[in-house]
């Protein structure tokens, strides 16, 4: 009985903690700024300005 129980614990882990560690993942992702290449050269180019002052 507790060998089953214990299979059915595994069991259940192995398919939830990767399912949550994706849902983590792909909510960090979204979180993200997306920009343009021209834009991050702006922004690049700006700091390296700020940075000689």
């Amino acid at each position: 009985m507790s060998a089953a129980a214990l299979f059915v614990l595994f069991a259940l882990l192995a398919v939830v903690a990767p399912l949550v560690l994706y849902s983590l993942v792909r909510s960090e992702a979204e979180d993200t700024d997306r920009m343009s290449r021209d834009e991050a050269r702006q922004r690049v180019s700006r700091e390296q300005d700020d940075d000689r002052r």
